[in-house]
């Protein structure tokens, strides 16, 4: 089952059918037995013809809820931070991270400084090494629940956070730095472990990078990330959770203006956006 949210209405699709509704979003959306809620209400309902209509009007899946992130959650990753960071002699973080007992957890973005489904994300004007970083995100109920999954894009400074690491929050928040969607995949089961995550980049005609994983590489269980973002932390209206990335461009690649990101999830589908 697909939840989206559109300019006029809440958006569920299932077995091909898709069924509308105008309601509150974090009200829907917002509930341990989110799976059960959904198929109940479309029970009732009649499907609609205008679907593909209302799929041109996507928005970002995300109302009051807050964007958080793991990090240091794949070894490509953990390589990666360690690279970036060993001239300032922080790499040895990085390490010590991806074998703790609690995870990196930090702030990602609000909602107003979140990208939708077309939409455009920014690269700091003061770094000259920006990537997107794609990553399988969790919604996360109120009550600490996974209850569906989507596609994130982490947008990062690597020169910024590699001169040093305390400098993490300025490489990785600011306006339009995150984009989820383009939709809620929403299953009585967990996300199975070999579903693949793709990243491309294309710039004009030209792909400049094409990379590809299995979630079943990040080191981490989805529920331990949970439970230490719920400790001492409360989401009225649920969260999201990026839970990491593992596809890592080469060092000499760096975004520019105009560039166009894809990342796509098995059973979530495409997150397409272009770089303001």
């Amino acid at each position: 089952m697909k939840i989206y949210k559109t300019r006029t209405c809440i958006l569920v699709e299932k077995d091909e059918q898709c069924y509308s509704f105008h309601e509150d979003w974090d009200q829907f959306i917002n509930r341990d037995d989110l799976f059960a809620y959904a198929n109940e209400r479309i029970s009732v309902k009649r499907p609609i013809n205008d679907a593909e209509v209302l799929k041109d009007e996507l928005l970002a899946p995300i109302g009051r809820q807050e964007i958080w992130a793991s990090g240091v959650t794949y070894y490509k990753s953990r390589e990666a931070r360690m690279d970036e960071s060993k001239d300032s002699g922080g790499g040895d973080f990085y390490d010590r991270v991806y074998s703790a007992d609690r995870p990196e957890l930090f702030m990602k973005a609000m909602p107003y400084r979140t990208a939708g489904p077309g939409g455009k994300v920014n690269i700091r004007k003061d770094s000259k090494w920006n990537v997107p970083e794609p990553e399988l995100t969790l919604l996360v109920s109120s009550g600490g629940k996974i209850i569906g999954y989507t596609a994130g894009n982490d947008m990062s400074s690597r020169d910024i956070e590699g001169e040093n690491p305390l400098y993490l929050p300025q490489a990785k928040c600011y306006d339009q730095s995150a984009a989820v969607g383009p939709c809620i995949y929403v299953s009585e089961d967990p996300m199975a472990d070999d579903s693949e995550i793709h990243l491309e980049i294309l710039r004009g005609d030209k792909q400049m990078f094409h990379g590809q994983i299995e979630i079943s590489q990040i080191k981490r269980k989805f529920e331990d990330l949970v439970h230490y973002l719920m400790l001492e932390t409360s989401f009225p209206s649920g969260c999201y959770l990026m839970t990491g990335t593992g596809i890592v461009p080469p060092n000499e690649f760096t975004l520019q203006q105009g560039d166009e990101i894809r990342i796509t999830i098995d059973h979530i589908g495409t997150l397409i956006n272009f770089v303001a």
